[in-house]
């Protein structure tokens, strides 16, 4: 950029408005939270609980979900609704009638795009062809399968309630009713060799999921893994050779690698996240669902109750709300760096202003240090993290804070 600049210097910086100026509300998806699991794993920090003796509450939550949207129907009056993603905890445990009466709904209160991609989560462990026909007919379109490994081993040491017959099983029938599956798979697993990585794979890439997501095995905070690590773990230099296996067998296999953990084959993005990693807005429903969303006041961000009861009992009052706080301005360049530089291709310059109303220039210093230590590439009307930037992309984030 100093050769070369797309972001022309001035002869004062710029500075960024009081609050955040949009000339256009970004695109909308929907996000709703399904809490329960049959058992939650040790290594998962999303907001999940296990299922208790008396089953779910499926009837009352469908109920609260769809008072939720009712309530929250003046945050995004008129906006259409790109996609909805339906995440957990462990969705498939729904019923296939609970599922249709919660699409009906939103169907009704909400301008849904004819092509929405609709995507659910499902685990092996829950799932069975009847229970997936359902799911389609009530309006399913994407199917995002937790198989973490195809291996016992592994399966066992991620503390899944899984075998690998039936995560094999599970995508065959996923791959029969949707027009679009993704697989999870994680790696550098307790044990786990190179050549068991590469078979993991290869069993993934026979079946032809239209969608892979491959993630490192984390040991996040206030999770039992984080608690008592798990005995034989890659070291860094093995995970590091892990995940070049994984980009190139991917690719080799056709699969494009557009965003960090993310594979598609040509045309199979997918919608619902893309718009979080150019910093659309989207709305959460559901216990401990957060939401994002726009206005001509600024940015907010929301989070419902998070506990499954006190989610529930919101609906008593109506108040799904736990928490809400605006976005500063300074904080916004950095959250949307956070997300988009994700993006293996990078992020339209133009970008920035168009999901902010900051314009990029007032970050300039900032982005010629990280294109200066290697980070970063400015090509054009694109900024794209190089490979090293990819490596090491908190090194390359920590740069956009203020």
């Amino acid at each position: 950029m100093s050769e070369r600049r797309v972001i022309p210097l001035r002869p004062q910086r710029p500075t960024a408005p009081a609050t955040p100026q949009l000339s256009a509300p970004p695109p909308l998806s929907l996000y709703i939270h399904f809490p329960w699991c049959v058992r939650k794993c040790p290594y998962c920090d999303f907001n999940s609980h296990a299922v208790h003796q008396d089953g779910i509450p499926e009837a009352a939550y469908v109920d609260a979900l769809i008072a939720d949207l009712e309530a929250a129907l003046p945050d995004v009056w008129g906006r259409r609704v790109l996609s909805i993603f339906i995440g957990g905890g462990t969705p498939s445990l729904i019923s296939a009638e609970g599922l249709d009466r919660l699409l009906t709904a939103v169907r009704m209160l909400l301008p849904l795009d004819p092509m929405a991609e609709i995507t659910l989560e499902a685990n092996p462990g829950t799932v069975e062809a009847e229970r997936f026909a359902g799911y389609r007919a009530a309006g399913v379109n994407r199917l995002s399968l937790g198989i973490q490994s195809f291996e016992d081993r592994y399966l066992r040491a991620l503390g899944r309630i899984h075998a690998g017959a039936e995560a094999h099983k599970a995508a065959e029938l996923a791959l029969t009713h949707f027009e679009s599956v993704n697989f999870d798979l994680m790696y550098a697993l307790p044990g786990q060799s190179m050549a068991h990585l590469a078979a993991d794979l290869r069993t993934a890439i026979a079946l032809s999921p239209q969608h892979l997501s491959c993630y490192h095995l984390t040991l996040e905070p206030n999770t039992p893994f984080h608690h008592n690590p798990p005995a034989r773990l890659p070291d860094g230099d093995v995970a590091a050779d892990m995940q070049q296996m994984v980009e190139t067998l991917l690719a080799d296999a056709g699969y494009q690698h557009y965003e960090t953990s993310a594979f598609a084959q040509p045309g199979k993005r997918c919608r619902h996240n893309l718009n979080y990693w150019t910093f659309g807005d989207y709305l959460g429903i559901g216990a401990g669902a957060h939401s994002k969303l726009s206005s001509h006041t600024g940015i907010v961000r929301q989070m419902r109750h998070k506990h499954p009861g006190a989610y529930l009992a919101a609906h008593g009052h109506g108040d799904f709300v736990q928490t809400e706080q605006g976005l500063s301005v300074a904080d916004l360049p950095f959250e949307f760096m956070m997300n988009g530089l994700r993006l293996i291709d990078g992020i339209p310059a133009d970008l920035m202003e168009a999901r902010t109303g900051i314009a990029l220039d007032v970050i300039e210093a900032k982005v010629i240090a990280a294109r200066d230590r290697g980070l970063l590439e400015v090509a054009g009307d694109t900024l794209r993290p190089t490979l090293q930037g990819q490596r090491f992309l908190n090194d390359l984030l920590e740069m956009f804070l203020d």
